[in-house]
């Protein structure tokens, strides 16, 4: 393996800047800084950039600025991008087409958890694209319904529903919930079909998802979207009791971690006040871990620390590595009251994807993985209450396992930044005012320690900001 020298630039502050160098003998990168030295990874392979380079200068991009050109033309502008054109990566580290080293804390929005190019997950991919890519939900497939017993072997759940994300997943328990009630209750002149909700959640951007998402400013432009949610106080028994409400309430939306809205974590007291008052009602009580499952919270499902189960729990984001996948995970209850035809997608359960998702769980679900997934996470919380916490602009780190959250007194949209500039890549979240750190599960401590002192160094930009 050669190495190639990068050079990264940091504008956090003139006298902070960090450059990366290349020891072409130990073939590693260097950071330096003020501080000195530290080696933080190897140097990215000289022979995958040059194949990169080749198939993008084919395609008329020369630099990123030609790609961010092109992407304004050409597709809708829906996305306020990050101006970085990323183009390959390795465990934890991302590269962009100038050859600058990224520390990935953000694994495409709590997506790669295997971190990029995991072995077992790309010959998985690679062995099944070679025998059989889609067939669609006509016929039967392997791979499928190897998955879904895996996923039933390893949760609460008695059957499966596969879909391609993680909306679709909350759409197809939004179907499910309802026909659930009518199905319980032939002879009701109306069956229940209203859905409870939390203050800053996300169950993702279709009609029936966004319905239950709290955010306004996505729901308002769209209105009306689905009817018969309620939103209510995240964590406030009192204030929820009085809303489940038998023969009106289908099922109750919760994320036992919320991600997008903040990285808030629910009480044990909550989730269990949450199942008694479903039960009482007959309501269905739904668990969204699209973002805070699948081993990120140190436990395969995040509600296994509370001891509460389920009727229903939606997943999606890291399941299949990064490739699209959602599934829907039910009891025989309600499973038995759906029937052929009631719910469908074409390209969901491919074989392709679920041999990717077989090899992801089947590494995340190991409990010495995850042991170390817990480890990691709580050393993580630590370095960074040590070095963090006392900046008067920190207001909270909370978060379990790999899911942390970092509240600012102030936008965190400048720390980002100034985070990226500096090669280290997080995300925000809540009002714009968290900064959630979301890593590959494969990510060591000494990758820990760097993206702690590189926040750390960049914190002086909210001063600067403000």
């Amino acid at each position: 393996m050669s190495c190639m020298h990068v050079v990264l630039y940091n504008l956090v502050s003139p006298g902070n800047n960090l450059r990366r160098l290349c020891n072409s003998e130990r073939k590693r990168s260097v950071v330096r800084t003020n501080a000195g030295s530290r080696i933080i990874s190897e140097c990215h392979n000289v022979e995958v950039k040059a194949k990169v380079s080749e198939k993008l200068g084919k395609l008329g991009f020369v630099e990123s600025k030609n790609v961010m050109e092109m992407e304004e033309k050409v597709i809708v502008g829906t996305y306020a991008r990050t101006p970085v054109v990323l183009v390959s990566g390795k465990g934890c580290k991302l590269y962009d087409m100038e050859g600058r080293e990224y520390l990935d804390m953000s694994s495409g929005i709590a997506v790669n958890a295997l971190g990029h190019g995991d072995p077992e997950w790309l010959k998985a991919v690679v062995e099944q694209a070679n025998t059989l890519t889609h067939v669609s939900n006509l016929y039967y497939s392997i791979p499928q319904v190897e998955l879904a017993k895996h996923l039933v072997d390893c949760s609460f759940a008695d059957r499966v529903f596969f879909s391609n994300t993680g909306t679709e997943a909350n759409e197809a328990a939004i179907k499910f919930a309802r026909k659930f009630q009518r199905h319980s209750h032939p002879d009701a002149n109306e069956a229940a079909t209203e859905f409870i909700a939390f203050t800053n959640s996300f169950h993702g951007r279709t009609m029936g998802a966004l319905a239950l998402t709290s955010k306004e400013n996505y729901r308002s432009p769209f209105e009306p979207v689905m009817p018969g949610v309620t939103f209510v106080e995240y964590g406030n028994m009192q204030a929820t009791k009085s809303l489940i409400r038998h023969g009106k309430t289908a099922a109750v939306f919760v994320e036992p971690i919320q991600g997008e809205g903040g990285i808030y974590s629910a009480t044990k007291e909550f989730l269990q006040f949450l199942r008694s008052a479903c039960d009482d009602a007959g309501a269905l009580l739904v668990f969204d871990e699209v973002q805070c499952g699948l081993g990120r919270t140190g436990y395969l499902w995040a509600h296994e620390f509370y001891d509460v189960f389920p009727d229903i729990m939606t997943l999606a984001k890291p399941l299949a590595g990064g490739l699209p996948i959602g599934a829907v995970l039910v009891t025989e209850r309600v499973a038995s009251a759906i029937n052929f035809g009631d719910h469908g997608s074409t390209f969901a359960g491919a074989p392709l994807v679920c041999n990717a998702a077989l090899a992801v769980l089947d590494k995340i679900s190991k409990p010495d993985f995850l042991a170390n997934v817990s480890k990691k996470g709580k050393y993580f919380k630590k370095i960074l209450m040590e070095k963090l916490g006392g900046s008067s602009h920190v207001r909270e780190i909370r978060g379990a396992g790999l899911i942390i959250g970092i509240e600012l007194d102030v936008s965190a949209s400048p720390l980002v930044d100034a985070c990226r500039n500096s090669g280290l890549l997080v995300l925000t979240a809540g009002k714009g005012n968290v900064v959630r750190l979301v890593p590959p599960l494969i990510i060591t401590e000494q990758e820990l320690d760097l993206a702690t002192e590189i926040l750390l160094e960049a914190l002086p930009v909210l001063d600067e900001g403000n």
